[in-house]
């Protein structure tokens, strides 16, 4: 079971992904402090619970950690994606409505997925 990031947890992992190389505490905070004001040791408990979770691995640098991403960003929204219409008593009215929501790039994006999974898999040989 997937558990959806938190809206702070969410900002660090959008920028461990974005930046796709093992990244500090201090630059996460440099970056988050943008935004909004933030604290050192919010954001290091926030990584450090993204590790106990799972989200990230680390290594000790000195004094401090380097933490990178376990999976993608990609892989993560698969997951919630099939979490939530694994939970629905009707897949495939639920994958109706999800496809009635997209817009024509995300249809069209779609598409293009559903080419590279046919190509991926080997063809059907008559019997």
């Amino acid at each position: 079971m997937v558990r959806r990031l938190g809206e702070l947890e969410d900002a660090v992992m959008t920028r461990v992904w974005q930046w796709n190389r093992p990244v500090t505490v201090r630059e996460v905070l440099e970056d988050l402090q943008q935004e909004r004001s933030i604290a050192y040791t919010t954001v290091m408990t926030v990584m450090d619970n993204l590790h106990q979770k799972g989200w990230v691995r680390r290594e000790a640098e000195g004094r401090a950690y380097r933490y990178e991403a376990v999976s993608t960003r990609a892989a993560y929204s698969a997951a919630l994606m099939n979490e939530a219409w694994s939970t629905s008593d009707n897949p495939a009215a639920a994958l109706v409505a999800f496809f009635g929501m997209m817009s024509a790039e995300q249809r069209e994006a779609l598409r293009d997925a559903i080419r590279v999974v046919q190509l991926d898999e080997p063809e059907e040989r008559p019997r």
